[in-house]
């Protein structure tokens, strides 16, 4: 059985200071989001966990393994070195969709996302050391079957993203409905995916899914470890073993 801790990173009050005292420039925006997100996943990365940018002003991390102390001193180093503040919920849960939902809840009962009075909240729980387990995390790494061939080098370079994302959203919408799981894209032709305990047919479903709904082709390695780090090297090699026997779906246990 899985145990996910999931950290939703939300920035306090980003709306109106992004307008405040008047609209700023969108590239010194973009500039900063890229930066934070940076930092904050070289911080939690050094602790062995994962984040996704998802929205930008709200990213999801996967932090088992971090404690609570962690959590603030990620707040206290952006606050010293940002002009925005961040609130984090933390929360566990079987399937990383019941804990984000619940890390989501804590912050929202916190105060609004636009609360020009909430300041750099952290609520919630972390995975104990006493409870943590090889089995907590389980990552899922898709990629394109012969993307380059088939999109980079035949498809001008707006039209090959376009139906990256597509097989993406499709994956996405499947595996978060189907099974309770939450998937990234990060960069390429890879999406990480945080999932509960599945198993091989689970992701062949998800597999043929996505290819008769989009026509997108996908081979999947999935790796379980304590943390997201281990589980996702774990994703990473069985990934490997796809491309080098012509799987579609490798588990590295």
């Amino acid at each position: 059985m899985t145990n996910t801790q999931v950290t939703l990173v939300q920035i306090d009050n980003y709306g109106p200071w992004t307008v405040t005292p008047e609209p700023r420039r969108e590239a010194d925006l973009q500039t900063l989001q890229s930066r934070l997100y940076a930092d904050i996943s070289q911080f939690v990365g050094n602790r062995y966990g994962y984040v996704f940018f998802t929205r930008f002003d709200n990213m999801i991390a996967v932090t088992n393994g971090l404690s609570l102390s962690d959590h603030e001193l990620l707040q206290e180093s952006v606050g010293n070195r940002y002009p925005v503040t961040l609130s984090l919920g933390v929360a566990t849960g079987t399937t990383p969709v019941q804990a984000l939902a619940d890390a989501t809840s804590l912050i929202q009962n916190a105060g609004s996302a636009q609360d020009k009075n909430r300041r750099e909240c952290l609520e919630g729980r972390v995975v104990e050391d006493e409870y943590r387990t090889d089995g907590d995390v389980q990552i899922a790494h898709f990629d394109v079957i012969n993307a380059t061939g088939q999109y980079t080098d035949e498809l001008n370079a707006f039209d090959t993203f376009i139906e990256i994302e597509q097989g993406y959203a499709e994956l996405m919408r499947h595996m978060r409905y189907a099974h309770d799981s939450l998937s990234f894209f990060v960069g390429g032709d890879n999406v990480i995916v945080v999932c509960p305990d599945l198993e091989a047919a689970d992701y062949e479903d998800a597999i043929y899914h996505v290819q008769a709904t989009v026509d997108v082709e996908l081979q999947v390695g999935v790796g379980r470890g304590a943390t997201a780090h281990e589980a996702g090297m774990g994703a990473k090699h069985a990934l490997e073993t796809c491309r080098a026997d012509g799987t579609r779906v490798e588990l590295d246990w």
